[in-house]
């Protein structure tokens, strides 16, 4: 049995009286993985394990459905890992929680100067796709990298709705997704009255995958280098992330909108990133103002959630508390969540793909166990 594999088992078996020693060699064990995590028990970083007992208890019980790991990071250090399916080393599908690590690349990007900043205008960086746009409109030539980081361009481009033209299922059908997205019309937006009350932040929402897709192709275009190579480079390699699986478009692009494979271990290496600023283990990988204003609102979504630059923003609550966090979000119910004031970071892989409550039910994991084991 590999190091890894007595990692798991030790991992499975954190239940009952014994639940203190086990966890105890879990952690010895997880310390030889050289990963780059350093590790400690959960009771010395201020996190109770009855509350994660009683987690690993519901979802063994089927209360919560094809939960894949749960891992906690308290003070920068590895406190607490379960796998539920697969192991430590079983690269999870982030689907669009892939969209945050495309922020990182865009950050660094701009920190080398290889792209001029957020305002730069998407089709003066693709000349070539400017040439042959179909739907031309001056306001196309004004959408800017963040616009796409935003989710607020003009083009008609909405996930959420199955009836939109720029909808991410007709963009995978399609040979050339960038060109795809740019083609779009322009959206327009309905209102009640003569008057339209402009937005929160001055953008309006629209999850839209392919925006985030035709990304990759900037950073190619800036970088001189394809992202996924990009991203080994000044990402992955500096946090000791070495197994990494990408999807590609048809023509070979990287889809930097989502399905990124990583270990649950390499999902919360990002988290701590941000959640350290910008470095890793006293490393700096990211500048700490690009952190900032990731992580920071700039768009509405609903009354409760706001958008940054390709992360969630939103408060838990929990036991009449409310936590704010920064998240990264996929479908299926993955969630990488950091919360700054609790300095915890928190990832929960799931595989409920397309099921209605998916992403509640990975908040109920955090609201009601994660949360009240931590010590303020």
């Amino acid at each position: 049995m590999t190091k890894r594999m007595i990692l798991v088992v030790g991992v499975a078996l954190l239940v009952g009286a014994a639940s203190n020693a086990r966890c105890q060699a879990v952690l010895e064990s997880a310390a030889e993985a050289h990963d780059g995590w350093i590790t400690a028990t959960p009771e010395s970083a201020g996190v109770a394990l009855k509350p994660l007992q009683d987690m690993e208890a519901a979802i063994r019980a089927g209360d919560f459905k094809k939960i894949g790991s749960v891992l906690i990071a308290r003070h920068g250090k590895l406190v607490y890992e379960n796998y539920l399916d697969g192991s430590a080393d079983t690269l999870r599908d982030t689907r669009s929680a892939t969209k945050s690590i495309t922020d990182a690349l865009v950050g660094l990007a701009i920190g080398e100067k290889r792209l001029t900043g957020v305002d730069a205008r998407v089709l003066a960086i693709l000349p070539e796709r400017a040439r042959k746009i179909q739907n031309p409109d001056p306001r196309k030539d004004k959408i800017t990298v963040e616009d796409f980081l935003t989710m607020s361009s003009v083009l008609e481009c909405d996930d959420w709705n199955d009836a939109s033209r720029g909808n991410e299922e007709r963009m995978y059908v399609i040979e050339d997704w960038a060109q795809f997205i740019l083609d779009l019309p322009v959206r327009g937006h309905m209102h009640l009255g003569e008057r339209e009350e402009p937005p929160k932040y001055g953008r309006y929402f629209s999850y839209c995958t392919g925006g985030v897709f035709v990304l990759s192709e900037v950073l190619q275009k800036a970088t001189g280098e394809r992202t996924d190579r990009y991203a080994q480079d000044k990402l992955f390699g500096p946090l000791g992330i070495t197994d990494v699986q990408w999807v590609y478009s048809p023509l070979g692009i990287p889809q930097t909108g989502g399905g990124l494979r990583l270990t649950g271990r390499d999902m919360l290496k990002v988290a701590q990133l941000y959640l350290n600023g910008g470095t890793w283990q006293g490393r700096r990988i990211v500048d700490e103002s690009w952190v900032k204003a990731s992580t920071q609102p700039h768009a509405q979504i609903d009354g409760e959630t706001e958008y940054g630059y390709l992360w969630w923003l939103k408060a838990f609550k929990s036991a009449g508390k409310s936590y704010p966090a920064f998240f990264m979000s996929g479908n299926g119910g993955n969630k990488v969540v950091a919360f700054p004031a609790l300095d915890m970071a928190v990832v929960i892989t799931s595989t409920n793909y397309n099921t209605r409550g998916m992403h509640e039910q990975t908040e109920k994991l955090l609201t009601d166990y994660i949360l009240p084991a931590v010590s303020e």
